[in-house]
C-alpha cells in the first residue's frame, strides 16, 4: 500500500528524514509519533505526493509517485482521504456541502441518503445545515473525517486529528478511525499523544512508528 525506499527529505536548510525505509500493508493501522518538528507532517505529505523526497522512492498503490504526471497524481489522490490538523472549510457553505465537496471535485453528485448516513456516522446529523464558523473544534474534526472518507478511499492519512480537541472527543475520533480500519481501510495517524495510542490497544491491532534523530523506527510494545 505504502512503501518508502531510502527516503531522505530536507526542509528549510535542514534534514528532516534520513534514509527512511518502511512498508505499510493494505488494511494495516499505524500510528506515527515523534517530537514536535521531527517530520511527522512531512512524512504524511510524502505519502500523497504533496512533498517530494530529495532522495529515495515513495510508492503508493504500487505506483512510484516520482514518476506520476499531474493527472495520474490527481487520480491517485482520489483513493486517499486526508484529515489535516487545522481543517479548513468554505465558511459560506453549510456543513453538508463542505463534506460533499470532494465528490463534486471528482465530477460526481452526492447521494442525499449516503450523505445523511455519513453525517449520522460521525454524529453530525443535527449540524448538516450549520455554517463552519458555528461548529465546535470536535465537530470540525469529525466533519473533516467525514469529508475525507466520502469518496470511499482505500487509505486514510490523519495528521494530529485529535490535537485540538478534548479527551472525550479524541476517543470518539479514535473509534471512528478504528471502524474504518475494520472496513478494510489502511490507516496512518500522526499523533504526539501517547495516551491515545494506549487507548487504541483494545480496539485495533496497530503498530507504532516513531521518528527519532531523522530516522524512522518501529516502536516497542510498551507504547
Amino acid at each position: 500500500m505504502i512503501e518508502f525506499q531510502g527516503v531522505t527529505l530536507g526542509y528549510a536548510g535542514r534534514e528532516l528524514l534520513s534514509d527512511v525505509t518502511m512498508k505499510l500493508p493494505a488494511g494495516s493501522f499505524h500510528f506515527l509519533t515523534g517530537p514536535s518538528g521531527s517530520g511527522k507532517t512531512s512524512l504524511i505529505k510524502l505519502c500523497y505526493g504533496e512533498m517530494t523526497p530529495g532522495a529515495g522512492r515513495v510508492e503508493v498503490f504500487g505506483q512510484d509517485l516520482g514518476q506520476l504526471g499531474r493527472n495520474a497524481t490527481a487520480q491517485m489522490r482520489r483513493r486517499i482521504g486526508i484529515v489535516h490538523q487545522d481543517c479548513q472549510f468554505l465558511d459560506h457553505l453549510p456543513l453538508a456541502e463542505n463534506v460533499a465537496l470532494p465528490l463534486h471535485v471528482a465530477g460526481h453528485e452526492a447521494d442525499d441518503t449516503s450523505l445523511e448516513e455519513l453525517l449520522a456516522w460521525v454524529g453530525l446529523s443535527g449540524q448538516a445545515g450549520a455554517l463552519p464558523p458555528a461548529l465546535s473544534g470536535g465537530e470540525r474534526q469529525r466533519a473533516a473525517l467525514a469529508r475525507a472518507v466520502i469518496t470511499s478511499p482505500d487509505l486514510i492519512l490523519a495528521d494530529e486529528p485529535t490535537g485540538n480537541v478534548d479527551w472525550e472527543m479524541s476517543l470518539k475520533l479514535l473509534r471512528l478511525l478504528t471502524e474504518l480500519n475494520r472496513m478494510g481501510k489502511t490507516v496512518l495517524v500522526a499523533t504526539h499523544d501517547m495516551n491515545l495510542i494506549r487507548a487504541a490497544k483494545p480496539q485495533v491491532q496497530a503498530r507504532v512508528l516513531r521518528i527519532q534523530g531523522q530516522k524512522l523506527q518501529l516502536a516497542g510494545a510498551d507504547l
